[in-house]
């Protein structure tokens, strides 16, 4: 399979901690509902399942923030939950509302009845993936993702979102042989879904633990980090000859980024509750870091955003200019976009991050 040339590798050059022209930045959900555009293609497609399922409208959907603004990566448009709906769960979307599964996953013969799934039922998604990555036609590269095995294993259990996560932390505490065996099938089904995503065309990946702040000291090292490394273990780190960079973000994992400076990866994303000059110095030398501005700073007036920007990029602190590895540092926020953002001021933070960071370089 082959794509067009890469003209702007900005984002791969921080990956691996080269030095880079300016700070690469890019958002987490920088395609979703702050966008007209994104309403008026999801309005067309019926539903949100109806849009990440259909090539075309996925395609059109993860190119529009790129054609507003110049981010340095394009992130597929899917959804972390596509892989237990593969299973079976039954995924759905109301507007307005979050994912709900129709079974939830809450007993012993329901967690016996897990099986990796069959990827075809997810070829959606890798045939998605091969559309945008041509459709991009070399402009930056694409990341794919999937969420942690932990955090399907909360939406499985809770059949939704959850403010206090009681369904799935009681199995864990009180039937940890069975969250174990969630977790393990859970774990071997992200490694093949990104592994086909790799195949399909991402240049990067990324592993969402969006959940693994919720846990424990003690339980998110057994739970959390132990399924993040199995799926490590397991994915490609090249294909066609290119190299292709893993990224672990944990929400909330901020007290054991020394512990995950361990994981076999390239970049650690870090949440906005992170100094990014501490973080630098635990695990810079080994790691790239991406984050981490607080979303709700985007809401604030443009000149704030930006000055806010530019506080994100001095934390962090001189940027690399070596000829080999050094600190890499990827500009996103600690979290995903707000749907209420503005979205001209997505485009003074995106003008900010560059601009300050090419002035750093002088």
């Amino acid at each position: 399979m082959s794509f067009p040339t890469l003209h702007n590798d900005t984002f791969l050059r921080a990956c691996w901690r080269l030095a880079t022209p300016h700070t690469p930045v890019w958002l987490m959900r920088q395609a979703g509902r702050y966008l007209p555009e994104y309403r008026e293609t999801r309005a067309r497609a019926g539903s949100f399942m109806g849009l990440a399922t259909n090539v075309d409208y996925a395609t059109e959907v993860t190119l529009q923030p790129l054609d507003r603004y110049p981010l340095d990566a394009a992130i597929l448009f899917s959804d972390i939950l596509t892989v237990p709906d593969a299973m079976g769960l039954g995924l759905s979307f109301a507007l307005g509302e979050g994912p709900k599964f129709a079974t939830p996953v809450r007993d012993e013969a329901a967690v016996r009845a897990l099986e990796v799934p069959d990827l075809n039922k997810l070829r959606y998604v890798f045939d998605a993936v091969t559309s945008i990555r041509r459709a991009l036609n070399g402009r930056v590269p694409l990341i794919g993702f999937s969420g942690s095995p932990w955090t399907l294993a909360c939406y499985m259990v809770e059949g939704a979102g959850s403010d206090d996560y009681r369904l799935v932390k009681g199995m864990l505490y009180s039937r940890p042989d069975l969250m174990h065996h969630l977790l393990a099938i859970n774990a071997d089904a992200v490694a093949a879904y990104l592994n086909a995503q790799i195949e399909a065309g991402a240049q990067a990946v990324m592993i969402f633990d969006s959940w693994g702040g919720v846990l424990a000291d003690g339980a998110f090292q057994q739970f959390s980090l132990a399924y993040t490394e199995r799926v490590l273990a397991r994915l490609h780190r090249e294909h066609d000859g290119v190299r292709i960079p893993r990224i672990v973000f944990t929400k909330g994992g901020g007290l054991w980024l020394q512990q995950m400076e361990a994981l076999d990866c390239e970049v650690l994303g870090v949440d906005w509750t992170v100094n990014l000059g501490q973080a630098r110095a635990l695990v810079g030398h080994s790691k790239a870091l991406q984050g981490n501005l607080d979303p709700n700073v985007l809401f604030a007036p443009p000149a704030q955003v930006r000055a806010e920007a530019a506080r994100v990029l001095d934390a962090f602190g001189p940027p690399h200019s070596g000829d080999g590895p050094g600190a890499g540092h990827i500009f996103n926020l600690g979290h995903g976009i707000s749907q209420h953002t503005p979205p001209d001021h997505v485009m003074a933070l995106v003008e900010a991050v560059h601009s300050h960071s090419r002035q750093m370089r002088r």
